[in-house]
């Protein structure tokens, strides 16, 4: 465009110079060369001033889009500007959100949890209830002399003791226990023998008729007064309910008085509570004469507190017993 521009000034700067010494002179006296330039001279400044208005319109048209462009590029800077800054603002937005959803939600786990810890304590508690309900309440009774068992009272459900754990006599003879401490007692019984310990059973569950009949010849053979202190009347022994072991071994058979001595018995002393049996009649004891033979079944975690404590089944009170019934069997 500048050299456009400068060669239209020459042009001009001639033209003018021609025109000026043509302007006096005939026509007819001109020379034709000189003519002929003027003529070439008048067209090639018109082309250039031509073009240069073409060029000067394309340049304005050019400078228009450029302005146009620009303005728009601005437009289009200014609604990302605000584009960015809206999402900004809603990302703010959403993770507030979602703080309020995160905290409500923990509310939520929260309030599951204290209802299911709610849930599980009723729950709890009914199964307690439905277990003291299906337990036999009499199973942890106190019964010696003062403590009387009703005469027609029978356990549950009673279980034949294996005849390979029966001390047999003169003639054969076949055990019962409760039918739920049949299992405690198996155990006990298998691991003895494991131990390489000698120890059988001698008695067991016996019916108030059967123990009537029993303290009977009692009185007979020793006087009254001496089978008192060694054996209970009808109605107030402990095998009655079933949970009851004499034991004694192939060595001491009927021989009671020597089972003290023997390793079944320092095994049971060790290892009884362990699968839920006590001594009931301990030295000293306030109702019969010691009995090292005679182990009633309370469950494991009675007999295991008796043993921690260094106490015995009748050192408690009934009220403190009666709380571990509902674990009897447990």
């Amino acid at each position: 465009m500048f050299i456009s521009h400068f060669y239209i000034a020459i042009m001009k700067h001639m033209l003018k110079r021609v025109i000026t010494h043509f302007k006096n002179k005939p026509l007819f006296s001109v020379n034709p060369l000189r003519f002929g330039f003027l003529l070439l001279l008048l067209g090639i400044t018109g082309i250039l001033a031509y073009e240069d208005r073409e060029t000067a319109r394309e340049n304005a048209m050019l400078i228009a889009e450029i302005e146009r462009l620009t303005e728009a590029q601005q437009n289009i800077s200014k609604r990302m500007d605000a584009a960015v800054l809206l999402l900004e603002q809603n990302l703010d937005l959403t993770k507030s959100e979602q703080e309020l959803l995160r905290a409500d939600l923990i509310t939520e786990k929260e309030k599951a949890g204290a209802l299911k810890e709610q849930l599980g304590q009723v729950s709890g508690a009914v199964d307690t209830l439905e277990k003291l309900t299906n337990t036999d309440e009499e199973l942890l009774q106190k019964y010696s002399k003062v403590y009387f068992l009703n005469e027609h009272y029978i356990p549950a459900r009673l279980s034949r003791i294996d005849s390979l754990y029966v001390y047999q006599s003169d003639e054969p003879r076949d055990l019962q226990i409760h039918a739920s401490v049949w299992p405690y007692l198996e155990k006990l019984l298998m691991v003895a023998k494991k131990d390489g310990i000698d120890i059988l059973i001698t008695s067991a569950y016996r019916s108030f008729g059967v123990q009537e009949d029993l303290k009977s010849r009692y009185v007979v053979t020793y006087g009254a007064g001496t089978a008192n202190q060694f054996s209970a009347d009808q109605g107030y022994s402990e095998h009655q309910l079933g949970t009851t072991i004499d034991f004694t071994t192939k060595k001491t058979g009927a021989n009671w008085d020597a089972f003290e001595q023997s390793p079944a018995f320092a095994w049971l002393a060790k290892n009884a509570y362990l699968h839920g049996f006590t001594l009931s009649y301990s030295k000293n004891n306030s109702y019969y004469t010691y009995e090292p033979w005679h182990w009633r079944f309370v469950g494991k975690a009675l007999a295991e507190q008796l043993q921690k404590d260094e106490k015995h089944f009748y050192d408690l009170d009934q009220r403190e017993i009666d709380k571990y019934l509902v674990s009897i069997f447990d």
